[in-house]
Order: C-alpha cells, then structure tokens, then sequence
C-alpha cells in the first residue's frame, strides 16, 4: 500500500532539501565543536565559538522554514508529525552543541579534559550518521542505511553516558577546586545532552523506517 501510495504522490521539493541542509549542517557544528575543544589557542577557539553561533542560527533558519513548508503544503513526504519531530529533535543537537560551546566562552575554560573531547568524537561520528540517514530519506531505496546508522548513534549515545558518568566520578574524587568542579561538570552535562539528542534523531529516523518503508 506505501509504495502504491508514493507512486502517485509527487515528488518532494521541499522537505527533503530542507532536512539533508539540516543534517549537513548538524555534522558541521559538531566538527566545530571538536576542534573548538581541541585547541588551547584562546584567538582560535573565539573564533570557533563564532562559527559555532552562526551555524546555530543557520540551524534555526532551516527549522523555521521546515515549519513554515509545513504549514503551507497538504501533501508532504511522509507523517507531518514525524516531519515536525525530526525537525526539532535536529534542531535539539545543534542547540546544546552551541550551549557546550557557549558555555566554554562565559567559563573561561582554558584546561579542556580528555572526556569533553571525547565526547565531541563521538558527537562528530553521530551526526555523521544523522547526515548519511537523511539522505537516504528522499528514496528508501538503502533502508539498511538508515537501521545501520541508527544503530550506530544509539551505541554512541551509550558510549557518551559511560564517558559522562566516569568523567564526573574523577571530578568529585580528584577535583579540589570547587568553582572549577562546577564548571566541567556543566559543560560535560551539556556536551552529553547533545548525544541524548542526536539518538532522540534516530528514534525518530526509525519510525519513519517502519511506518514508510
């Protein structure tokens, strides 16, 4: 009945450029990320934490138009709800991806810890994965590319807990500086936020899979 339905359904225009920018544009924060927090250069990290900011809002650009086609077009390419929950839930990663970043700035963090970087390996890998899923998006016609990243972001998103956890254990047993014990436990709560993020995408991404494919 799906393929009998998307037979007679015209070709999307709209939705699927909108998402694959989306997508694109969630990898490319993430990269911004990981380099803002592997340099100890206070100039190159300003400048980072700018690009950072204004692919944030790059971001909320592509969202609004999503809800904005949305809004305007009848027919869409698969459940108007799906569409509004992935476009959010994109939107989601780019959001505490900028508020890791934002945070290091108001911080004045100088000494970025091992898991932080860590954490932003994975959230390149991640996205990487919400990028290459999306595409598939505009045919099903290599659905196992989009189960295959899915599965992959949820054990990225398992492998960012642990990271999380253990990293905020050694800052209660080893830190003695309470100001700073704050500030690394904030950004490493947000940074693991992200990934929370980016498997809420894969939900997502799965229930479309079930319900189109």
């Amino acid at each position: 009945m799906n393929n009998i339905f998307k037979f007679f359904t015209p070709q999307d225009r709209k939705f699927h450029p909108l998402f694959e920018q989306a997508g694109s544009n969630a990898l490319k924060i993430a990269e911004a990320l990981l380099a803002m927090v592997s340099t100890a250069d206070a100039e190159n990290r300003k400048a980072i934490f700018k690009e950072i900011e204004r692919l944030e809002h790059v971001g909320d650009d592509i969202t609004h138009s999503i809800f904005l086609e949305l809004s305007r077009n009848f027919i869409t390419p698969f459940d108007r709800e799906d569409i509004h929950q992935l476009a959010t839930a994109v939107d989601d990663v780019a959001d505490y991806i900028y508020g890791t970043a934002n945070r290091m700035q108001m911080y004045n963090m100088n000494a970025i810890n091992e898991p932080i970087v860590k954490i932003a390996e994975l959230l390149v890998e991640m996205c990487t994965d919400i990028d290459k899923a999306i595409k598939e998006l505009r045919s099903f016609k290599n659905i196992r590319v989009i189960a295959d990243a899915c599965i992959r972001i949820n054990s990225g998103e398992n492998q960012a807990d642990y990271v999380f956890t253990l990293a905020v254990a050694r800052l209660f047993e080893y830190e003695t500086n309470a100001i700073e014990l704050i500030k690394q436990k904030e950004v490493l709560q947000t940074i693991e936020k992200a990934t929370d993020k980016c498997e809420d995408v894969a939900n997502v991404l799965e229930t479309i899979l079930v319900k189109n494919a």
